[in-house]
């Protein structure tokens, strides 16, 4: 299979990208990336000369380049969306143009090049706060947030060109990932990260925001299962199965690394902060899946994995993370 990779110097987009390659050795992929912040190459360093990757640095709101790259493709797989809710916040605006905008340029890509498959892959934020139980796939959509909402956007619009024009469309939408590669503005990476630092560990609010944690590469798996074997027009959530609140990670992260609960630091929550995501992953389920990584060992394997690759972290916070990190939560 020959694959389009949108956004896949990015977090999920590089394990992907990576996973592809080792589970499918026949496969190949070309990589269409901005390298905004978020999206470094250094992800994908070690497969710098492989003959079976292709990069190409561009925008997926550029309709000419988007044709060109996705001519003669079996499928898109779209990770490309900046994804962190504190920054839709501050700047929605390129949350919207890439979100929303740049999904309806790939859809109008594949419809007119009759592509077999687009994989968009989105989010369980979409849902918004679920009080009681778990989302399935026909659950409303309420996003809280400039994010979720730009998120919600694409997803019906891709959904639109599947009931409109027959556009052979499947939407992901996963739980909290973590795992190697993440950049450090979010919880997992940048508590590590500020923990081996001895800095404060920004938690908001009272830290009781449950969330469901799935390890990277078992989100791979399911983006790979549901690429192959998903139905046109359906929406799959994946699900890790372990649902922890913010605080109660934590304590494990530091707990991890052997440092003390006084770097804890509660900040004033942000707005619209939704208080629990669950996903009910039956769908999916039927399909074979099931996730391989127990959380424990997982997110052990993580802490040490930001542990041993300084290298990677250490140069992301600075310049312009280190200013909007001051932005955010005041100075260190």
């Amino acid at each position: 299979m020959r694959l389009l990779v949108t956004g896949g110097c990015g977090f999920i987009g590089s394990n992907f990208i990576r996973w592809v390659l080792t589970e499918h050795p026949d496969d190949r992929v070309v990589n269409l990336d901005k390298l905004t912040y978020a999206g470094n190459p250094a992800n994908l360093a070690d497969l710098e000369h492989d003959p079976r990757y292709s990069f190409v640095q561009g925008d997926i709101g550029d309709a000419d380049l988007v044709r060109d790259v996705t001519r003669g493709v079996d499928a898109v797989v779209n990770f490309a969306a900046p994804s962190h809710v504190d920054r839709s916040i501050l700047d929605p605006d390129e949350f919207l143009k890439t979100n929303v905008l740049g999904v309806r340029v790939l859809l109008e890509a594949v419809r007119s090049l009759r592509v077999p498959r687009l994989l968009h892959v989105s989010t369980d934020e979409v849902y918004g706060s679920i009080a009681k139980g778990a989302a399935t796939e026909q659950s409303p959509l309420r996003p809280s947030n400039p994010y979720s909402a730009a998120k919600a956007g694409g997803d019906l619009l891709a959904l639109a060109y599947w009931n409109t024009h027959g556009v052979p469309v499947v939407i992901t939408r996963s739980s909290n990932n973590f795992g190697p590669y993440q950049y450090p503005e979010k919880l997992v990476p940048l508590f590590v990260t500020n923990a081996l630092d001895d800095q404060p560990l920004p938690l908001y609010g009272d830290g009781h925001q449950l969330r469901d944690w799935i390890y990277v590469l078992d989100n791979c798996a399911a983006i790979d299962v549901v690429l192959r074997q998903g139905r046109d027009g359906e929406v799959y959530n994946i699900a890790g199965g372990h649902e922890v609140a913010n605080v109660t990670l934590t304590h494990e992260i530091l707990r991890w690394l052997g440092k003390p609960d006084s770097l804890i630091r509660l900040v004033a929550d942000r707005p619209g902060h939704d208080r629990r995501y669950a996903l009910d992953a039956t769908r999916l389920w039927k399909l074979g899946w099931a996730p391989r990584y127990p959380f424990d060992s997982a997110l052990e394997t993580t802490v040490r994995w930001y542990r041993e690759h300084e290298a990677w972290w250490r140069p992301l916070k600075s310049g312009e993370f280190r200013a909007y990190y001051e932005r955010q939560y005041g100075r260190r």
